[in-house]
This record gives structure tokens, sequence and C-alpha cells, in this order.
């Protein structure tokens, strides 16, 4: 199976794609979508050059599947925005590619990259670095779309189970409101 991992932003968006057979990841590409020499003011520019981007990624290395990373709610509500944005084109583009596309928090990726929520971005690198068996370190948002692919390859099966878990349950007349009912594509309800 092949990933596309996502890592949005307006300035730059990091995209990176692994091969996942059974437990054993293979690197096959990364980088990043930059709109920085689009004037900050063009907005539909920029977001334009996402959306491609992301498309041209989709249809050169063809993956099976994609995950996103959630945007996280800043401090400053245009800042926010604007983030958002960027992540609704690259969502946009990944659907319009007939993509199934899960979802994931950068907690949730460090946690499975990383051990632990509170890895700092050298150290997602490292370890990304050392799980696809990469003789450097990938840039940051490289970096962080890649985690979020193997994130995607570690957590994804599990949510595949839990959600075929809850459907045999409904189907055998669990009761309503079982917990794992609250799991859906990597996205807790």
């Amino acid at each position: 199976m092949r990933i596309l991992g996502i890592d949005p932003g307006l300035q730059t968006t990091g995209f990176g794609v692994i091969d996942v057979d059974g437990h054993a990841l293979r690197y096959v590409a990364s980088g990043t979508i930059s709109t920085r020499s689009i004037a900050r003011e063009n907005l539909p520019a920029r977001l334009k050059v996402l959306f491609d981007g992301i498309g041209e990624i989709a249809a050169r290395y063809q993956p099976d599947e994609s995950a996103v990373e959630i945007v996280f709610v800043n401090v400053n509500p245009q800042a926010t925005l604007l983030l958002g944005q960027a992540r609704g084109a690259c969502l946009t583009a990944l659907v319009h590619g007939d993509l199934p596309v899960a979802e994931y928090t950068a907690l949730q990726m460090k946690r499975a990259v990383a051990g632990h929520g509170q890895a700092a971005k050298a150290q997602v690198q490292e370890m990304v670095k050392r799980l696809l068996d990469l003789p450097g370190l990938p840039g940051a948002d490289a970096a962080d779309a890649l985690g979020i692919a193997i994130t995607h390859a570690h957590v994804g099966r599990s949510m595949a189970r839990l959600s075929a878990a809850a459907e045999s349950s409904k189907t055998a007349g669990a009761p309503a409101g079982a917990p794992m009912r609250r799991y859906r594509d990597g996205r807790s309800r």
C-alpha cells in the first residue's frame, strides 16, 4: 500500500510518500510545496498552487490512501483561518483525486513516531530518518508529512480493526454508544 502524508501550511506544505508492506516501511519521496514567491495578499493564487501541487504529487506517485494533519487552534485567529484554508485546498485536491483521507493531530503523529506527544521537530526528523532508513535528516515540513504517513501506516490498521469491531458489535446487538463507535479514520469524536 502506498500512503501520501500531508503537513499543510499556507507558506510551505510538506508531503511524504511511503510504501507499506505489513510492518515494513519504505521511503518513496518527500518535499515541500512553497507559496512564498506569491504575494501574501493573493490568497486565491496561493491556494491554487497548493491544490495543483497536491494534485500533481498524487498523479505522479499514485498513492492508495492519504493522511493529513489536523489544524490546531492558534492564539492568532487570523493565522488559524489561513491555515485552515490551506488545509482545505489540500483536502480538496486529495478528494478530487478520489483518494481516501485520514486525519491525525500533531500529537497523534508525535506519539506514533517519537513515542511521546511533546517531541520537538528535531526529534521527529531523527525518528523519521531512522524509521525509513534515510541517509540524512528530511526537512522539518517533509518530516512531519512523512510522520503523518507513518502514523497512518500504524494507526490506520488499528482504526480499521476498531471500526470493523464496532460494526460487528452493532450487528450483534451491542448497546448503543459502545466506546468503539467514537473512532473513525484516525479522528475521535
